[in-house]
């Protein structure tokens, strides 16, 4: 499939823990010409996790994906011919993956980047290379479902995987990562704190899940500021702890120092 997602973004007021924490317990790796004043971005070998400092009016957290194409121009042809409800944008040069960005039938947001674009930088342009543990997925809470899904699989070729009966979320591979789009409704969040549809968390897998549960206590024990949020306490944290445990793909829940939403696996 030529089609492949390379590319999470996160805006954090703690974008420089946030990656030390990747680093420290995911085995991630920072990009070999870092930039200081700017974002702070680390690799799982693949996939490029890219953690923007927040500016002033720009909400934080788990914020967009980029997709890798063969030909930007071409794909972004394509996508106005057949969906001229979409606009396209031309991003600055100094975004290390995104050349282009556009946006979903419901406004979630992707980049659009391919080899050898002229801004490409940072892990973008590093050898691939396998680690232990790795992104896995994407999930986004998405009004018009079924209809993104459609546009996803139609636009980019995505292969749909198979669900459960009775799951309403569709699951789209690129042939290694899936994204995973399920409806939102307000109704989900009753008995706690209301979160707007767009990206919903991170999927990792990984060799083995107690050896990562017992380097997220080695790490937070070390150093304070890394340790990883707990999901669920209280009465409106079991409400979001039991909607994320409906995600068919995880074993394990957290949120990064920063409150980013991830669950884990095994392979």
């Amino acid at each position: 499939m030529s089609a492949k997602i390379r590319h999470i973004a996160i805006v954090s007021d703690q974008y420089a823990l946030e990656g030390r924490f990747y680093e420290a317990v995911f085995g991630m790796r920072t990009a070999a010409d870092t930039r200081p004043e700017r974002a702070v971005t680390v690799s799982d070998g693949y996939v490029g996790l890219n953690i923007n400092p927040r500016k002033a009016g720009r909400a934080g957290g788990l914020d967009h994906f980029g997709v890798e194409v063969e030909d930007a121009e071409r794909l972004c042809a394509q996508l106005c011919e057949r969906y001229p409800a979409i606009e396209v944008l031309k991003r600055p040069g100094t975004r290390p993956f995104a050349g282009i960005s556009a946006h979903d039938p419901a406004g979630n947001l992707f980049d659009l980047s391919q080899e050898n674009m002229e801004n490409r930088t940072s892990v973008y342009v590093e050898p691939s290379r396998e680690q232990a543990r790795w992104i896995s997925h994407l999930a986004l809470r998405t009004l018009h479902a079924d209809e993104v899904a459609e546009f996803y699989a139609d636009l980019f070729g995505f292969e749909r995987l198979g669900k459960k009966a009775g799951d309403p979320s569709h699951y789209l591979s690129d042939g290694r990562i899936t994204l995973i789009l399920t409806p939102w409704s307000i109704l989900d969040y009753e008995g706690g704190g209301i979160a707007r549809p767009g990206p919903d968390h991170i999927g990792f897998r990984v060799e083995n899940l107690q050896a990562v549960k017992e380097r997220l206590q080695a790490v937070g024990d070390n150093n304070p500021h890394l340790r990883a949020f707990p999901v669920g306490a209280g009465p409106e944290g079991r409400a979001r702890l039991a909607l994320f445990e409906r995600c068919p793909y995880g074993a394990h829940h957290l949120a990064d120092p920063d409150g980013v939403l991830l669950d884990i696996a095994e392979k």
